[in-house]
């Protein structure tokens, strides 16, 4: 008996398997990883030079300050000092407001989504397509920064921000006001003064590395 014919499915497994490798993600991975793996290990670096809680609500280190000269020296020596502790309390201010109004988290959540998947961490060679058109990475850079205005300043996402950071703000000063700063060891502050700032070049020269390679 004649063997029965074969199908031929060589060259649609040769296509498909083509455009599956000719497929790419929609976020260059390596890029966000080491974005991701510089951020963690900045934050840890910069908690690591955080101050005890204990020592920072010492009652016995408070006092109201006699002027307002006094009262602004102590604030700057005392945010020298607590850097790293204030940081935290105005950003937990602002996660408590944020949470507090879920809209206005996701509204944020899908602004920075935006920008990391459009823009920030799309693969140079693979251009954004929105509704049949191609954008080019001006005119899709163009898009995100209007609608970041747009969310921020012409929405009560803005108004949040400003007012969760003004709540940060007046805790920070107010205890910088009070707490003395006489028994805080300021001089060995300067070598590690620079946790924090690490933190925020770190994180966004690994995330603008791939934004600039485009500009």
């Amino acid at each position: 008996m004649a063997s029965p014919p074969t199908l031929p499915i060589s060259s649609q497994s040769n296509a498909s398997a083509g455009a599956a490798s000719q497929s790419q993600p929609p976020i260059a991975t390596p890029a966000f990883r080491a974005f991701i793996s510089r951020m963690s290990s900045s934050l840890r670096l910069t908690f690591a030079q955080r101050r005890p809680w204990t020592e920072m609500v010492d009652r016995s280190s408070m006092s109201r300050p006699d002027t307002l000269a006094e009262a602004y020296s102590r604030i700057r020596k005392n945010f020298s000092y607590f850097r790293v502790n204030y940081l935290t309390l105005i950003a937990f201010a602002l996660a408590v407001s944020l949470f507090t109004h879920p809209f206005s988290l996701l509204v944020l959540f899908g602004l920075l989504a935006s920008w990391s998947f459009l823009y920030l961490f799309r693969p140079s060679d693979q251009p954004l397509v929105l509704f049949g058109r191609t954008f080019a990475d001006r005119e899709t850079l163009g898009m995100l920064v209007v609608l970041t205005v747009f969310v921020i300043f012409l929405t009560s996402v803005g108004s949040l921000l400003i007012s969760a950071l003004m709540v940060g703000l007046a805790i920070v000063c107010a205890h910088g006001a009070f707490r003395v700063p006489e028994d805080l060891f300021l001089d060995d502050q300067e070598p590690n003064s620079t946790g924090f700032l690490s933190f925020l070049g770190g994180a966004a020269a690994s995330a603008a590395a791939p934004a600039v390679a485009r500009v």
